[in-house]
C-alpha cells in the first residue's frame, strides 16, 4: 500500500473516514446497537477498532511520509460527538475519542513539518443507508456527503490551517466561517454538545 502511494510522489489530503461500524445493526430480527458494551457482537469491535481505526492509522502512517517533505499537508480523521458524550453504544464512543486522540497526537508530532491533523464531526449525512431508514431520522438538518468535501477543501485554503491543528472541529461551524453551503444551497446548523444532552 505505501509504496503505492508514494508512486505518485505527492498527496495533500487524507481522509480517514472507512466506516463499517454500521453494518448489520440488525441481527436474526434484534436492533443489537443499544445493547450494553457486555452484550455487544464481538464482530462490532472488530468493525469499529480492527477495521477503522487500524485503517485510519495505518493509512496515515503510509502518507505521512509524503506531506513531511513538502511540509504541508492535511489529515483528517471523522469523528463525531460521540467521542465525548455517550450516544448509545460502548464501542461507538471508543473508536470515535480514538480518532480524536489519533488526530490530536498527529497533530503534535507532524506541526513542526507545517503538516495539520484534525478531528472533524459531520452532521446528519444522507448516506445511502441514513436515506433507507429516513423514518427513524430528523432529516431537517441533514448534509449531503458533498458537504464535508467542501469544508475540507475550506479547510485546506484557510492560512490559519495550522491553529487547528490537533482539534476536533464541528464541519457545519467551519462552513460558516468559510461561507460554505450544502450543495442544496442549504447552510446546515452546527451542533454542540448541548444537543446530545439527555432530556
Amino acid at each position: 500500500m505505501a509504496d503505492a502511494i508514494r508512486a505518485g510522489g505527492r498527496l495533500d489530503i487524507l481522509v480517514n473516514n472507512a466506516w463499517p461500524g454500521y453494518e448489520n445493526m440488525v441481527e436474526d430480527g434484534d436492533f443489537t446497537w443499544p445493547q450494553p458494551f457486555w452484550q455487544q457482537p464481538a464482530w462490532r469491535w472488530e468493525a469499529m477498532i480492527g477495521t477503522a481505526l487500524r485503517g485510519a492509522f495505518m493509512m496515515s502512517r503510509a502518507v505521512a511520509p509524503l506531506m513531511i517533505p513538502a511540509r504541508r499537508g492535511l489529515i483528517v480523521n471523522i469523528s463525531f460527538w460521540a467521542a465525548q458524550l455517550y450516544e448509545g453504544n460502548a464501542i461507538y464512543g471508543i473508536a470515535k475519542a480514538a480518532a480524536d486522540k489519533m488526530a490530536a497526537d498527529f497533530a503534535h508530532e507532524l506541526r513542526s513539518y507545517n503538516v495539520a491533523a484534525i478531528a472533524l464531526y459531520p452532521g446528519l449525512v444522507r448516506t445511502e443507508a441514513v436515506l433507507e431508514n429516513a423514518e427513524y431520522f430528523d432529516m431537517s438538518n441533514s448534509e449531503s456527503p458533498q458537504f464535508i468535501g467542501h469544508v475540507i477543501a475550506g479547510l485546506w485554503r484557510d492560512p490559519a490551517l495550522m491553529l487547528k491543528s490537533g482539534h476536533a472541529l464541528i464541519a457545519a461551524a467551519l462552513a460558516r466561517e468559510y461561507g460554505i453551503a450544502d450543495i442544496d444551497g442549504y447552510r446546515p446548523a452546527p451542533l454542540s454538545a448541548a444537543d446530545f444532552a439527555p432530556d
